[in-house]
C-alpha cells in the first residue's frame, strides 16, 4: 500500500477483493474487465451484422480497417500467410480486448465510486493477474506452434542438446530458455506497469492539484488514452513475435523482437 499523505489517496498494487461468489473471488479490476470484455463483444457482433447487411457507418468501418491493418502486421511478422491466419485471431483479440479496456481505465467512475471503503473499479490491466495470465496464454501458444512445427522432440531440441557433441547449442539453448522465461515476465510486467503507473499518476495529480484538478487532469487523461493505445499494440506485436520465434528453424537467424517492433515491414521469418 502506498499512502501519498497521512489523509491522502492510497493506492493498493494488489486488485481489491469486492465480494465472493462460491469460491470465487470477484475483485474491482474484474468489474471493470467485465464491463470492457462485454463491450469488445458488441462491438464484434455489432460490426459483424453491419458487414452482413451492408450497412457500414464509421463506427463498422473503423473496426474493419484496424482489422485488417493488424492482419496485415501479423503476416509481415510471420513470413507466412497461412500460419498467420492461424496466429492473428489471438493477437488481433488481445488487441482490442487491451485497448478498450485501457481506455476505460480512465473513465471518472475508476477511483471516486467505492465499495466499503475500496475503489469499486479498477483497470484490468492494473491486476499484475490479468496480465500474467495472458502473457502465459502467448507463451504457451507460441510453444505450441513450435510443438507444430519441429515435432515435440524437435522442440525440445531447441533448449537440450547433447553436451558432448554439441555443447555451444547447449548453451544457446539454456540462453533460450532463459529467454523464454524472460520474455514472459516482460510481457506481463511491462503491461502491468505501464496501467498502474497511469492510475497512481492521475490519482496524485488528482489530489495534488485539488480544486484545481479539472484544469490539471486532461493532459494526463489524453496521455494515458494515448499509453493504452501504445501498450494494446506493443503487446499485440509480441505476441506475434514471440509465436514466430518458436516457428523459426533451426537454421534460420532469430530476428531482434524490438526491430520487428519497430519495422514490422522489413523483417519476414520463414516458417518453411
Amino acid at each position: 500500500m502506498i499512502f501519498a499523505a497521512t489523509a491522502g489517496p492510497s493506492v493498493s498494487i494488489v486488485a481489491e477483493r469486492m465480494f465472493d461468489i462460491g469460491q470465487f473471488h470477484v475483485t474491482n479490476s474484474i468489474l471493470l474487465g467485465a464491463l470492457g470484455t462485454s463491450l469488445v463483444f458488441w462491438l464484434m457482433f455489432y460490426t459483424r451484422s453491419r458487414v452482413k447487411a451492408r450497412k457500414y457507418n464509421r463506427l463498422s468501418i473503423a473496426v474493419l480497417w484496424m482489422y485488417e491493418y493488424l492482419l496485415e502486421t501479423v503476416e509481415q511478422v510471420m513470413g507466412d500467410r497461412a500460419l498467420a491466419r492461424k496466429v492473428a485471431p489471438l493477437a488481433i483479440t488481445i488487441f482490442f480486448v487491451l485497448v478498450i479496456n485501457n481506455e476505460l481505465d480512465v473513465l471518472p467512475i475508476v477511483g471516486p465510486i467505492t465499495f466499503h471503503g475500496l475503489p469499486l473499479f479498477r483497470g484490468l490491466a492494473a491486476d499484475l493477474n490479468f496480465t500474467a495470465a495472458i502473457a502465459v496464454i502467448t507463451m504457451v501458444t507460441a510453444q505450441i506452434y513450435g510443438i507444430r512445427t519441429h515435432g515435440f522432440f524437435g522442440n525440445l531440441g531447441r533448449y537440450f542438446g547433447n553436451p558432448f557433441t554439441q555443447p555451444m547449442h547447449v548453451f544457446e539453448g539454456a540462453l533460450e530458455l532463459i529467454a523464454e522465461f524472460s520474455r514472459l515476465i516482460g510481457l506481463a510486467m511491462r503491461l502491468f506497469g505501464n496501467i498502474f503507473g497511469g492510475e497512481v499518476l492521475i490519482v496524485i495529480m488528482g489530489f495534488i492539484t485539488a480544486y484545481l484538478s479539472p484544469l490539471a487532469l486532461p493532459p494526463f487523461i489524453m496521455l494515458e488514452l494515448f499509453v493504452g493505445l501504445v501498450q494494446a499494440y506493443v503487446f499485440f506485436m509480441l505476441t506475434a513475435v514471440c509465436i514466430s520465434l518458436g516457428t523459426i528453424r533451426h537454421s534460420e537467424h532469430d530476428p531482434n523482437p524490438e526491430d520487428i517492433i519497430s519495422h514490422p515491414g522489413e523483417v519476414h521469418v520463414q516458417t518453411s
